[in-house]
Order: structure tokens, then C-alpha cells, then sequence
């Protein structure tokens, strides 16, 4: 893996040259299927939604950085790369061609770095359209054949939970006292996140998760890069061909499981004067951050409620025109971290984080996803995830995290985090 200090752009000559070649797929089978059982928990990448999507595995090149030039140094790395591959593409469709699959840590002295990886084999599909990309660094292009989809994946035995590094106690206490600093002025809102430890008797393996989630939750991407998995219904950017969108979601509540009173519930939280404000300053970050990069855009007045399976969300859908060349890494840049998971003021809201929270977010709630060699594709907020521990592939440490403003109660913020925390539970369980 080549690293470099976070305050120095990479030079051209620092990526190999790589070969690239992608041919469309005959298949209507299930991008998750065709991730092989052999492929290890650090070398499968997915970014998958409604059976649409990518996934990847073995690995071409891969760079990390960390710090506060950590998306900088990406982004110079990544344009090496691409200036030097050499890409024989039959398909010509967003996320064919060489393509990079990428996390980043949420805060700029996390002990976690940012990961870009090219995968060796990537399999696609798009508006009808599959297709399989070959990367390779040998110096001609090779036959690329339709991949064999690979068996079930093993469900995990003997999976236990224990509190990580903050408690549901602790984390009662970090909104209580969050609560004093925004009630006193100090800032309007701030993004607090605790952690759960899943550990199970033998490897895990992340081809069981990704699946579960898929299954489950089809409305949101499911995206594995570098030992981080997870289903985020959060998308902080897409670039598609100059149409830049984003999904923000801030405000919400747990569902019950009984229609009716769902329904009601989704009323309620519409109207909820806590939740409103909280979504407010979310959209507000998101228009802010993009504007620079726009021609236009719109942003809607008032938010829907999305549901999922477990919660319902306020969402805001906001779309632009871009007005300039930045890639859709340099947006997520920008918008990153934004209130949505840091919270308002922005500088203030991340101090408080670091006084709050007592643990490291590592790469949870940090952009995640991909991009091509234009510079199109997209990136969520590594939410609903997990990460499995270094060299200990029995074990993922799963994170959750809620919006505080002025009128939080510390009882009903933990009960939101263990809602948030259900999506990876569910994932690992065997039946």
C-alpha cells in the first residue's frame, strides 16, 4: 500500500500504469452474488442499491492518507492514476472503465487513514445494462470472461454484543451535557455517535452482512471498502454527467411495526418543531458547502418522510447543475463534515465531538463510495456500519450516533441510537 503524509500531493509517477478493459455482461443475477468466498474482508467493496450498483474484489492499486490533506492527497493520487491507465471500455455507461472505490476517516486526527482502492475484478449494472471490468498491471489487455457466481455465504456463529467504547450511560451523559452547551448559545446543535462491539466465534463472513442488508433495507446503499461495511440511507453527493444531487437526512424517529401508528408517528415527526430544526441546519450545510460548485439549484421548501424497516427519517432531496470541473470526491470534500454528522456550527460541533464522544469514529460517518476516471460518482456517510477490527476478523465494532439540539432528552437519544444500531445487528445474526 503506498502512504503518504497527509500535506504532500502525490506525483504522477507515483501510480503505476494500470490496463483496464470492460465488457458487457450477459446476467441477471445479483451483484452481491458474484462476490467470491475466497476474497478477504479488506478486498470487497460494494456500493449497492435496489440491485443496481458495483462490487469488487481482489486488488489492483490502493493508497491511503491521513490528516487534513487527506482528501487532497486522494484526489492527486487518483489523477495520477488515471492519467496514466490505459482503458479499452465496450460499454461506456457511468461506473464502467476504471473506477476507484474509497473511505475516509470522519475526523482529521483519527488514528484510522483514508483508503482508495482499484479493485481487480469490478462487476456493474445500470438501466439494464452489466458489465465486468478487468484491472490489471500487466502491460496488455487480457480476455475478461463473464465471473462464476460464487456459493452462500457462511452465517456467523456465537455472535455476542458488548459495550464499546461509550455505554448507553455515557452516551446519556454526553447529551445531557450537550444539551447544556447548546441551551447556554454555545452552538445550535452538535452530532454524538456511540459504538457496540459484535464478536462471533469465528471470521465473519462480510458477504453474509452485505446481503442481509440488501435484503432488508433496499433503500439505501449497501457499501463494504476496506473492512468498513454498512447500508447508509444518506447519499452526501453524487456526480452524474453534471447533475450533482444529494440526499440529506437529519430528524428521526423509531417505527413500531404497526402501520397505522406509523403512519401517525411519520405526522408527528413532520410537524416535530426538535426535528425540523435539526433538519433545518442539515440542508442548510449541504446548499451552502455545493453552492460554490453550482449553477443552480433547488432545495426543496419542506422535508418527506422517508421510511425504512426500523426508523423513519426526514429527508430532503437537493439537486443542482455543476458549474465547474470539480470531481465528485472534491464535493464530498467540501460538504464533509456536514450537519447532518457534525452538527452547527460546524468547528464548534466537531471540538465538542472530541470533548464528548471519548472514542474514534474511525472512518464511521465519513464519506464512502466511488468514483470514475471523469471524476462522476458517488459518496454516502458511512452511517448504519460496522468495521471489523484490525487483524481480528471475528469481530466488527458497529457505531450509531443522533442529532442534539436544545430540546434532546438523553433517555430518548439512546433509544434512537439502538434503533440505529439494528440494521447491523439484524445483519449478523444467523437465522
Amino acid at each position: 500500500m503506498s502512504s503518504l503524509p497527509a500535506r504532500e500531493a502525490p506525483t504522477p509517477s507515483a501510480a503505476p500504469a494500470v490496463i483496464v478493459r470492460t465488457v458487457a455482461l450477459d446476467s441477471d443475477e445479483p451483484l452481491l452474488a458474484y462476490l467470491p468466498r475466497e476474497a478477504g474482508q479488506d478486498e470487497v467493496v460494494s456500493w449497492v442499491r435496489r440491485g443496481e450498483g458495483l462490487v469488487g474484489w481482489g486488488t489492483a492499486l490502493e493508497f491511503s492518507a491521513s490528516g487534513t490533506g487527506r482528501f487532497s492527497a486522494a484526489e492527486a493520487w487518483w489523477r495520477s492514476v488515471t492519467t496514466r491507465a490505459v482503458v479499452r471500455d465496450e460499454v461506456g455507461v457511468p461506473g464502467t472503465g476504471l473506477v476507484c472505490f474509497g473511505s475516509f476517516p470522519f475526523a482529521d486526527d483519527s488514528d484510522d487513514v483514508a483508503r482508495l482502492v482499484v479493485p481487480s475484478t469490478i462487476v456493474g449494472r445500470r438501466d439494464g445494462h452489466a458489465w465486468v471490468t478487468s484491472v490489471t498491471l500487466e502491460p496488455q489487455l487480457l480476455p475478461v470472461g463473464a465471473p462464476s457466481v460464487a456459493g452462500e455465504a457462511d452465517a456467523p456463529h456465537g455472535v455476542t454484543f458488548a459495550d464499546g467504547s461509550v455505554s448507553p450511560s455515557d452516551y446519556a451523559h454526553a447529551v445531557a451535557e450537550a444539551v447544556k452547551r447548546i441551551s447556554s448559545g454555545a452552538l445550535d446543535k452538535v452530532v454524538l455517535a456511540r459504538d457496540l462491539i459484535a464478536t462471533a466465534r469465528e471470521p465473519i463472513d462480510p458477504r453474509w452482512v452485505l446481503r442481509r442488508l440488501a435484503e432488508r433495507y433496499e433503500n439505501t446503499w449497501v457499501f463494504a471498502v476496506a473492512g468498513l461495511l454498512g447500508a447508509t440511507p444518506e447519499l452526501l453527493v453524487r456526480r452524474d454527467q453534471g447533475l450533482i444531487t444529494s440526499r440529506v437526512l437529519a430528524g428521526t424517529i423509531r417505527r413500531t411495526g404497526d402501520d397505522e401508528a406509523d403512519l401517525a408517528l411519520a405526522a408527528s415527526l413532520a410537524r416535530s418543531s426538535k426535528d425540523l430544526e435539526e433538519h433545518e441546519y442539515a440542508v442548510r450545510s449541504v446548499a451552502e458547502a455545493l453552492a460554490p460548485h453550482c449553477s443552480s439549484m433547488n432545495v426543496p421548501e419542506s422535508p418527506f418522510v422517508l421510511h425504512l424497516p426500523n426508523v423513519m427519517h426526514l429527508a430532503t432531496d437537493v439537486a443542482a447543475v455543476s458549474a465547474d470541473d470539480a470531481s465528485s470526491l472534491t464535493l464530498a470534500a467540501s460538504l464533509h463534515p456536514s450537519a447532518a454528522v457534525g452538527g452547527t456550527p460546524t468547528e464548534r460541533a466537531v471540538e465538542l465531538i472530541g470533548e464528548l464522544e471519548h472514542m474514534d469514529r474511525g472512518r464511521y460517518a465519513g464519506p464512502v463510495g466511488w468514483m470514475d476516471a471523469r471524476g462522476d460518482g458517488a459518496w454516502g456517510i458511512a452511517l448504519r456500519s460496522g468495521a471489523f477490527l484490525p487483524d481480528d476478523p471475528t469481530t466488527i465494532r458497529l457505531y450509531a450516533g443522533c442529532g442534539i439540539v436544545a430540546g434532546s432528552d438523553p433517555e430518548s437519544e439512546v433509544a434512537e441510537s439502538n434503533a440505529k444500531l439494528i440494521p447491523m445487528r439484524d445483519a449478523l445474526a444467523s437465522d
